[in-house]
């Protein structure tokens, strides 16, 4: 596509109160807009790079044995108060309540989603070791949001989840895991396949 016909515009200056290299760089190139503090829109340079690092994520998880799932952001806040995280984790939470007046959360984990599911589709240490893994959005109401997208209130996250047997078992799953997050990282600089998934 020419840049004239390109949704996102560049822009000559930014605000005096953009102070890091790399926000002002994303916003004068036309990559991302702020809508609020620490929440951002992807204009379409910036979600095409977003799509072909999570296709190298995809890629690399799936090369390991790993399932990827899609878990909600909206959790029930009974699965928290479950664990105690309800209790103990503060103002950064997000928290309201549904038009019958049950309390919910928006997602800054999922660690609770999947204890849940584990609860309901695991039936024996027959089934272990399983491996899987979500990108999803997160919210996280940080109080101090700053340096463009370094730190914000809203964003994307990989998180995969071992569930093994017993603990000397997750030890030795847990290697390939950490391998594949190094070799994602380094190979996201140079990726250059089409914004989407690669069929299996």
């Amino acid at each position: 596509m020419r840049m004239s016909r390109l949704f996102s515009q560049t822009l000559r200056d930014v605000t005096a109160d953009v102070e890091v290299a790399s926000h002002q760089l994303l916003l004068r190139a036309g990559f991302i807009r702020p809508l609020a503090s620490g929440i951002f829109s992807y204009l379409p340079l910036a979600q095409r790079a977003m799509c072909k690092i999570e296709d190298i994520i995809r890629r690399e998880m799936d090369a390991i044995g790993g399932q990827e799932i899609t878990m909600p952001v909206v959790h029930p806040a009974e699965l928290w108060q479950r664990t105690g995280r309800w209790y103990a984790v503060g103002a950064e939470m997000g928290r309201f309540r549904d038009k019958n007046d049950r309390d919910m959360v928006l997602a800054m984990t999922h660690e609770e989603v999947v204890a849940d599911l584990v609860s309901r589709e695991i039936k024996s240490y027959k089934q272990l070791p399983q491996l899987v893994y979500h990108i999803q959005t997160k919210w996280r109401d940080d109080p101090r949001p700053r340096s463009g997208l370094i730190r914000v209130r809203e964003f994307t996250m990989k998180d995969s989840y071992s569930l093994d047997a017993d603990w000397e078992v997750s030890k030795s799953n847990t290697a390939p895991t950490t391998s594949t997050i190094s070799t994602s990282s380094t190979a996201a600089a140079s990726m250059s396949s089409p914004c989407a998934r690669t069929p299996e």
